[in-house]
């Protein structure tokens, strides 16, 4: 008996996989979004069912498929946001649309997709901003070296050595 959320009774059987084994799979499944994405959580049996459901391709490993995925919130984002966009299509009996139908009902329930945006969106907040201060520090002068008014103070403007002007008198030629 599976534990969790989902129970057999809730799915339709399949030639090769039974109300139950659809049941584990969908636990299974919000067990490792709920666990921040567990590598341990993503085991073979899981990746091979995973890879066959949402529209998902074996991205040739569980690896790989794992590092295109999970690794970073941007990933898991886009994984979210794929899972809830597929139309769940097939027939019971035959695949597993309605266990990929109730997760994406339960995942709504759950909010996942506005809480991935939202870590997102922090995240490339704190970069901007981090951006901002090393572009600061670099280019932006010192608050210190001026007054309210904008202008030098006057220890200051004696210090900074200050360069010989030179005039260019302006020519003009004729292209023709």
């Amino acid at each position: 008996m599976p534990k969790g959320l989902f129970l057999p009774d809730e799915f339709t059987p399949t030639k090769f996989s039974t109300a139950t084994d659809k049941a584990e799979f969908g636990n299974h499944f919000l067990r490792f979004i709920k666990s921040e994405w567990a590598q341990a959580l993503f085991t073979k049996d899981f990746y091979r069912r995973l890879s066959m459901c949402f529209g998902h391709i074996a991205h040739c490993d569980r690896g790989t498929f794992y590092e295109t995925w999970f690794t970073c919130d941007q990933d898991r984002l886009s994984f979210l946001e794929k899972t809830l966009q597929w139309p769940c299509w097939g027939d019971p009996e035959y695949t597993f649309s309605d266990v990929e139908h109730a997760i994406q009902q339960e995942m709504r329930e759950r909010n996942y997709l506005a809480r991935y945006q939202l870590r997102v969106a922090e995240a490339e907040r704190a970069s901007d901003m981090e951006t901002l201060r090393r572009l600061e520090a670099k280019y932006r002068v010192p608050s210190n070296r001026t007054d309210d008014a904008g202008t030098m103070s006057a220890d200051v403007a004696e210090s900074e050595p200050t360069l010989p002007v030179i005039e260019r008198t302006p020519v003009q030629a004729s292209l023709f």
